[in-house]
């Protein structure tokens, strides 16, 4: 087993030094939600470039702070900016936002993402609740990582979403109006755009959604005994299903065209909290 504590000791010696309470939730913003931290009162924001050993975030979207923040009384720590497989680093690094979560004492976190739309029911802009996740592609490097594990630990996995909190999710998107679309999440390295043949594959496997984060992160997080839950934000059509060609600033307009209805459902996931 890949031994974080001493890997990135350094990294969360900084933060705990910096860390003004100890937060109830915490929630990785995906490609294009970053803004969602400039609409709750932060407490304190952490440039994720001065935190020993954590690396630059390459992506637009991706700004590259921590911030400690409040929302309705409640405690709240935001990664704005999360790290990629296909920026070139190995999992220990993409999982450090998670481990670094866990080190603040949270124990629940939301995992949110930028996601292409496979379901042809689904439209840009949509908003889906991650029921599970298709990880091939992903497995050697997680076993690994995490190397041997228990029985206990092998079943955690198979416990996400956590229950209570998707309802409470669900919940949220009632009282907002909010329509959730529910869905599977395939995840994929990287670092080109799934071909249209991978896509008509995925069709056929009942895949709703594919991305290229989010899944590690989450096993991660189940592995440590935390409790998961995942929103993707369906910013374009999977490649093949779209008459316009894929590109990033794509996912970056479809996100600000949504913000408003993001922040809303994930304020109100906080009320409940």
């Amino acid at each position: 087993m890949f031994n974080m504590n001493s890997t990135y000791r350094r990294a969360s010696e900084y933060l705990l030094k910096l860390t003004p309470f100890q937060p109830e939730l915490a929630i990785i913003l995906g490609s294009g939600l970053g803004d969602f931290a400039e609409s709750v009162k932060v407490h304190k924001s952490i440039p994720t470039i001065e935190i020993p050993d954590y690396p630059e975030s390459t992506v637009h979207g991706h700004k590259g702070f921590i911030h400690f923040a409040e929302y309705e009384n409640k405690k709240i720590l935001l990664f704005q900016g999360r790290i990629h497989f296909y920026e070139g680093y190995d999992i220990s690094k993409c999982l450090l936002p998670v481990f670094l979560i866990h080190k603040t004492g949270c124990s629940k976190v939301i995992l949110t993402n930028a996601a292409g739309g496979v379901n042809p029911s689904f439209s840009p802009g949509d908003l889906m609740l991650i029921d599970s996740f298709y990880t091939f592609n992903i497995k050697k490097e997680l076993s690994a990582f995490l190397g041997k594990v228990s029985p206990e630990q092998k079943n955690s996995f198979l416990d996400f979403p956590s229950k209570w909190l998707s309802e409470l999710i669900k919940e949220a998107s009632v009282k907002t109006g909010i329509f959730l679309q529910h869905g599977s999440y395939w995840f994929g390295k990287g670092p080109s755009y799934e071909t249209p043949a991978e896509i008509q594959m995925m069709l056929k496997f009942g895949i709703d959604a594919v991305g290229m984060s989010t899944a590690h992160e989450a096993v991660y997080a189940k592995f440590l005994g935390m409790d998961v839950a995942g929103i993707s934000l369906i910013t374009n059509l999977a490649a093949g299903l779209s008459p316009t060609k894929l590109s990033h600033q794509e996912v970056i307009d479809t996100a600000n065209e949504a913000k408003l209805k993001f922040e809303s459902l994930v304020k109100n996931i906080i009320k409940l909290i």
